[in-house]
Order: structure tokens, then sequence, then C-alpha cells
């Protein structure tokens, strides 16, 4: 009997000890393993942290995928050359009664919405040019024939305005621009404006469209005057101003009903903030007026004299601050956006 209690007992702590142990190596893995755990997750969570800076989603894509941001971003295009390589020069202008829409539709396959960039430069200025009319769409045909691919050699980011005004009421050639302006910046933010008519056409692509440090007139001569300045200080047709420029000007009066004043009354404003003109060469500021008789709603103005007398008192009050005009529809069309607005009357 006391053999068989002692035997019981060593039985018991045997069991004790060995369980004793399995708990002890039990504890020992799991304290081991955990350890690891922890351990790789706090490197990786490190090596996320240190590839993962950027602010934008993009970049903590391009860090976790291990992708370059250069494979990813399209490479920058060099600026296009001060001179364009592909300018012609003097050109013979064709004025073809047969000439369609659709043809020169055809032949300025690469713009868009009346928008053209170079696709192998990055264009040093970025254009709009804007166009006053109504009832004048043949003069506007042949000037889409020729400018598109004027500008387009002279490797320009450009786009095309024709503001249209509505109804027959006396037309404003002036308040017709400064709409172009303000409708153009909805759009995108250009550097430069060129106002310029439908009727003229320019011959020579030397005659570049981009603007200067000082507001630029490039009408120095056309066909109808034997390619003489009209008269001096002669500031119509065709100007250039920056977008500053014609916002320290405050642009055109908006006062002007009919035929003439609205560009001396600009250049009455350009001469106040003493700004000088520039003009390019006469031999290459040269263009082709497309003849037409005038236009109903568009007779000489008789008080543009009294208004140009008072310029240099209501300049500040009287243009783009005081722009009014309801917008009737914006069309995009391949080669012009066509801006129809009702403007009210004198």
């Amino acid at each position: 009997m006391g053999f068989c209690s002692s035997a019981f007992k060593i039985l018991w702590r045997t069991k004790y000890f060995v369980l004793l142990v399995l708990s002890l190596s039990v504890l020992a893995w799991i304290t081991a393993f955990s350890g690891e755990t922890v351990k790789s997750v706090l490197v990786s969570s490190a090596t996320t942290q240190t590839h993962v800076k950027g602010d934008g989603q993009g970049d903590k894509l391009h860090s976790r995928t291990g992708v370059p941001d250069d494979l990813n971003t399209p490479p920058r295009k060099v600026d296009c050359p001060k001179v364009s390589p592909l300018l012609q020069g003097a050109v013979k202008l064709s004025f073809d009664s047969c000439l369609t829409l659709k043809a020169v539709v055809t032949e300025n396959e690469n713009v868009t919405e009346g928008e053209y960039e170079p696709s192998d430069c990055a264009a040093r200025q970025s254009v709009a040019i804007l166009i006053p009319h109504r009832n004048r769409e043949r003069h506007l045909l042949y000037l889409l024939h020729h400018l598109h691919p004027f500008l387009q050699r002279q490797q320009l980011h450009y786009a095309i305005y024709v503001i249209q005004q509505a109804g027959d009421a006396t037309f404003n050639r002036a308040k017709l621009l400064n709409i172009g302006y303000l409708e153009a910046l909805k759009d995108y933010n250009f550097e430069c404006f060129i106002f310029h008519d439908v009727d003229l056409v320019p011959e020579n692509d030397h005659n570049l469209y981009v603007c200067e440090d000082q507001p630029k007139h490039l009408v120095v001569g056309r066909n109808a005057t034997g390619y003489k300045l009209r008269y001096k200080g002669y500031f119509g047709g065709v100007t250039a101003l920056t977008r500053e420029q014609f916002l320290q000007v405050n642009g055109f009066s908006n006062t002007y009903w009919g035929w003439g004043g609205e560009d001396d009354d600009l250049r009455i404003r350009v001469e106040l903030q003493k700004m000088k003109i520039v003009r390019p060469p006469a031999d290459i500021a040269r263009y082709t007026m497309v003849f037409h008789k005038r236009d109903s709603g568009n007779e000489i103005n008789k008080d543009r004299m009294k208004l140009l007398g008072r310029t240099p008192q209501v300049w500040r009050k009287d243009g783009l601050n005081s722009c009014s005009y309801r917008t009737l529809s914006i069309d995009r069309l391949p080669l012009y956006v066509n801006v129809t607005v009702d403007i009210g009357k004198p």
C-alpha cells in the first residue's frame, strides 16, 4: 500500500513537470513569433512612410508600385524657336468665289473649335484673335482661309473668336471687341489679343501676331491706300495688346455706334497711359482689303469727334468695366467660336 502511494505521488509530480515544461515552451514560441511579426509590420510601415511623400494620390500610387514618375508624365515640349522655320514671307492671296467653308475645314484638320497649338514644340504665346462681325460671311470665309495657315506657320497657340452682333441696330465694333476679350478669358488665360477687322487679310507671315512690351499696330499699309499708313496716328484695322495692356486702358469705349472714331479713342487711351505704339516694318505689315460697300447699319458716326474730345475725362468709367450685353449663344464651330450677343441700341 505504501509503495503504491509513493508511485502515485511520483507520477503526478512527473505530469506537473511535463506540463510546466510544455507551457514554458509554448510561451517562449509565442513571444518569439509575435516579436518577429511586430518587427516585420514596423519595418513595412516605415518603408511605406519613407516612399510615400507626395501630396497627390498619383504620387502615392507611383511610390507604392515602384513606377518611376518620368514614365507616367509626358515629356515637356521644348519652346518653339523665336523665328519659326515655317515662315514663307509674302504669299500670293487668292479669293476664289467657289471657295466653301467645308473646303477650309478640310484644309485645317488640326484646328478644333477654332483652336490650334503646335504638336512638336511649346508656343511662346497664347493668342486670341477677336473678329467683330455681322452679315459678312464671305469676307469671314476668305479671312479664315488665309489666317489659319498663316498663324500655324508662326507656331502659335491661338483661338479665333467671331463676335456676332444680333439684330439690326447700328453696328458697334468697339463694344463687340470688348465682349470678345471678356468671353475669350472665360475659356483660357490668353496672354495676347489681336483685334481684327474681317475684311483685312495679311500678306506676309513675318508680320507676327504676337504681343510686345508696347501696344502694336499691324496694318502699316494696305492695297486700298497704296500700302501707306492711312494717317499719322492711325491705330485701326488690326491691333495687338497684351491682356494687361488692354485692361490698363479699360478696353475700348462702348459709345461709338457706327463707323469711325473707336480706334482713335483707343490710341488716346494708350497715350494717356504713357505707352508707345510700335509697328512692324512697312514692307512686312501689308494687308489686302477685300472690297465691299458700306454695310447698312454701319453708317459714319457723326458724333465721333465730339466723343474723342471727351476721352481723357471718361476712359476710366467707359470701357471693359461698363460693358453690358446679353449672350444669346456660343457655338464652337470647327474653325472658330461664334459668340452671338445682344448689345442693345444707341
